[in-house]
């Protein structure tokens, strides 16, 4: 298969507007409609999503920006003008998923909302929004792997590659299904969001073997090795879980209701 996509989608008054863009924001939109379902399903107001884009959204974008940059300051540190055009690509999600939690942490200190009940909320629309927004690799003809006799190869400048962005895409939306299938089995606190690191970092390493751009230090893959640390922390966030079995957090409403069942119980 050979695509020859304009990495263009239009022009606005002379300024180009990009599908690596649109693809993101497209993603962005359609997980944040997911995760307003999720906190409205748990008896909260669903405009907290928004609330958590204005705040988190910048800076998991910057951390994603400085993760990229960061591991590729040989060619920025010569070409310092580009650190801040991201507008054709250059995010590193991983680095964008530990600024985010970062930010999401600083957010439930503000509004006394625990991070782990954040964490479970938000790792499904999370999964959901990196299997949309993967696309906006393949609209750039990036994140692509090493040559392939495999029929579902891609080719890119003449030559047959592994579809390395659809991989991971395809795996995300997996742990995305995944996840709200098991949070309905298994609601207790801390588990999703395990499970979410333990899966995605389990993705992430075998499909970053297989790219032919990947980042590095000290001669060693840098997504690889985050991988293992969301791996290890999955493991031990899901053993925690385990051990203490609590339950979710629930809104004053709930909470009160809660206790009048068990006053009437008793």
């Amino acid at each position: 298969m050979e695509f020859n996509i304009d990495r263009v989608a239009f022009s606005i008054f002379g300024l180009d507007v990009y599908w690596y863009g649109i693809i993101i924001v497209t993603g962005i939109f359609i997980s944040a409609l997911f995760a307003r379902s999720e906190f409205k399903r748990r008896g909260f107001s669903p405009d907290i999503v928004d609330d958590i884009l204005f705040s988190i959204l910048p800076i998991g974008i910057i951390g994603a920006r400085i993760w990229y940059v960061i591991f590729e300051w040989e060619y920025y540190g010569a070409h310092p003008k580009e650190i801040i055009d991201i507008r054709g690509g250059g995010l590193a999600i991983q680095g964008g998923i530990l600024f985010g939690l970062i930010g999401l942490y600083l957010f439930s200190k503000k509004k006394k909302f625990p991070m782990i009940d954040l964490m479970d909320i938000l790792t499904p629309s999370l999964a959901l929004a990196q299997a949309v927004g993967r696309w906006g690799n393949f609209a750039n003809a990036e994140a692509h792997g090493y040559p392939t006799d495999l029929p579902w190869g891609i080719i890119i400048d003449g030559v047959k590659v592994h579809p390395t962005f659809f991989y991971e895409s395809l795996g995300d939306f997996l742990i995305f299904l995944f996840l709200i299938y098991y949070r309905k089995k298994n609601p207790a606190k801390g588990r999703q969001s395990a499970i979410y690191f333990i899966c995605y970092g389990i993705l992430r390493f075998f499909v970053e073997g297989l790219r032919t751009d990947s980042l590095y230090v000290f001669g060693l893959r840098t997504a690889q090795i985050m991988s293992v640390v969301f791996i290890i922390a999955g493991i031990c966030l899901f053993i925690y879980a385990n051990k203490n079995n609590l339950p979710p957090y629930l809104n004053n409403k709930e909470e009160k209701e809660k206790e009048e069942r068990i006053v009437k119980f008793k």
